[in-house]
């Protein structure tokens, strides 16, 4: 997997804590057209090319899960992101692996 960063947590965890009503801070590193295909609902698009000059828009003071499609985009930007100062967790499998509900278009 690509990316050296600290933590993950895995799409049935990230479903369960949902399902509990806890508000989690989910990023979405994909292209526009993957993020139109269906995303979870309340996650934020942040594609992986623009986390670079975007990633102030992030509060740093809270833990983001980052995901993409299958974990690969989703561990280099956080591996970023953690060189940045932020506290962020991979969500090994993406959304290839989400059982959860999914929210379409922007």
């Amino acid at each position: 997997m690509a990316g050296k960063y600290s933590k993950d947590m895995l799409p049935q965890e990230v479903e369960e804590r949902l399902a509990k009503g806890e508000k989690l801070n989910i990023i979405d590193v994909r292209e526009q057209d993957e993020w139109d295909s269906g995303h979870i609902p309340n996650a934020r698009h942040l594609p992986l090319g623009s986390i670079g000059q975007r990633h102030g828009e992030l509060d740093r003071s809270q833990p983001h899960i980052i995901v993409c499609r299958s974990g690969n985009r989703s561990g280099l930007a956080c591996e970023l992101l953690e060189e940045l100062g932020y506290d962020v967790m991979n969500m090994p499998g993406g959304m290839s692996n989400w059982e959860g509900k999914v929210a379409l278009g922007t």
